[in-house]
């Protein structure tokens, strides 16, 4: 006798654990790395978009390359990665001929954006999601590549002190996302295991693999994007934050 697709589907709904604590991605889910376009079109006229871009690319790039090469060996902090990224992307914007090694002659406009890049804009509805899961008693964080300072200092700008219950930085393990173990510290940080708590990534490729990794999910699609194709979804796909209350209703009276 075969099984209807729905009553598994039904079944599965069921199973699904109810979440007890939500963990956040920083860059680009909570504070918008895409926000430093205006200063970089100042600094390199008729370039802002396509260099914010080319840097956020190449920074994703450098976490991925030292954490898989030379089992680790070559690891450098997430700020120190990220200035090599927008060197990286300052140097195809205006070509290498015209740079040298290290900052070079554009070492007044990297310091600009790097600072640029401490105080990065929060999306507007993070403060009201953050104080409303707190209001409902669940344990909030956020789980990132940033290093402790970086992220400390972004919370503090963004005006969300006080409003999450966990900073963690993958620093300590020298390993980025989507390495196992950078998943594993939210369950070290929490207490809990993975299936009970939500993960929220606006990366595609971070809501997979905490996916896969066994977190529940919900990708915000910010800029209506596809996800990946590998044959994995998140468990709900939003296009604002807010959805991620979803996961914790309040109890009927």
């Amino acid at each position: 006798m075969k099984s209807n697709p729905q009553s598994v589907k039904k079944v599965r709904a069921i199973k699904q654990e109810v979440p007890r604590a939500v963990l956040f991605d920083a860059y680009g889910t909570l504070f918008d790395v895409y926000s430093v376009g205006l200063l970089a079109e100042q600094l390199f006229p008729g370039h802002g978009q396509t260099l914010s871009v080319l840097w956020r690319d190449k920074q994703i790039e450098y976490t991925r390359l030292v954490t898989t090469s030379n089992h680790g060996a070559h690891y450098q902090p997430f700020w120190e990665l990220t200035r090599a990224a927008l060197r990286y992307a300052i140097k195809r914007i205006v070509g290498p001929s015209q740079t040298v090694d290290g900052d070079g002659p554009f070492a007044s406009q990297i310091d600009r954006l790097m600072n640029q890049y401490r105080h990065l804009s929060a999306f507007p509805e993070n403060r009201q999601v953050l104080s409303e899961l707190k209001a409902r008693g669940i344990p909030t964080g956020i789980l990132s590549n940033g290093d402790a300072a970086m992220l400390n200092l972004a919370v503090k700008s963004a005006g969300l002190d006080g409003l999450l219950d966990n900073v963690i930085s993958v620093d300590p393990i020298r390993k980025y996302k989507t390495d196992p173990a950078a998943y594993a510290l939210g369950e070290q940080a929490t207490g809990l295991a993975a299936k009970q708590i939500v993960f929220v990534s606006s990366n595609a490729w971070d809501a997979l693999a905490a996916t896969w990794y066994g977190y529940q999910t919900l990708w915000v699609n910010r800029y209506q994007l596809p996800f990946e194709e590998l044959g994995t979804q998140p468990t709900r796909t939003s296009s604002t934050l807010r959805d991620v209350l979803e996961f914790f209703p309040i109890p009927a009276p």
